[in-house]
């Protein structure tokens, strides 16, 4: 663990989940700037590195929960992982509860590499005892992200607008 912000290293099988860092910022910008990733994320496609950037510096990391998902075969920054920061939820959060926000770069979808690392983030969090529950949100054609909350335990607890995108949100209680 990093003494001074207590962020966390945490290993599966195949993903390093790790604090982001400045020299990740290609890798964001190879990943992030696809259209196909950012359109289901609900965020602008990144339109430059300097962007990308700015996104670690600004968003990343100030936000000790937040993790790049890292190939460990590659030692490359795929996706990203982590805890809504308090205020930025898409769902109204309930005591004690905390939203989980991921993705991954495309040429990583079905792979089983999300699932991978929400699992990882969801032991590492109920071990903490940060959080009695976790919350996804998702857009509602995001098949592919209410998959992997599914998979790992979440259960639907409703259908919602978020800024008039039709949503789904899925709950894991951790304690």
């Amino acid at each position: 663990m990093n003494a001074v912000y207590d962020i966390p290293v945490i290993e599966t099988r195949r993903l390093i989940l790790r604090q982001w860092r400045m020299d990740d910022a290609d890798a964001l910008y190879k990943y992030a700037s696809d259209p196909k990733v950012s359109e289901l994320a609900l965020w602008p496609s990144h339109s430059s590195v300097d962007m990308s950037r700015w996104v670690i510096e600004t968003v990343f990391l100030p936000n000790p929960r937040s993790f790049a998902i890292v190939l460990k075969s590659t030692g490359e920054a795929i996706g990203c992982i982590g805890l809504v920061p308090a205020g930025d939820e898409h769902y109204t959060v309930g005591f004690n509860e905390r939203e989980v926000g991921y993705w991954v770069g495309y040429p990583y979808w079905r792979k089983g590499l999300t699932s991978e690392a929400l699992d990882a983030l969801v032991g590492y969090m109920r071990e903490s005892g940060e959080v009695s529950s976790l919350l996804i949100t998702a857009d509602s054609t995001n098949t592919g992200s209410h998959r992997v909350a599914e998979k790992c335990g979440f259960e639907l607890i409703d259908e919602y607008s978020y800024c008039n995108t039709p949503s789904k949100a899925f709950r894991l209680k951790l304690v």
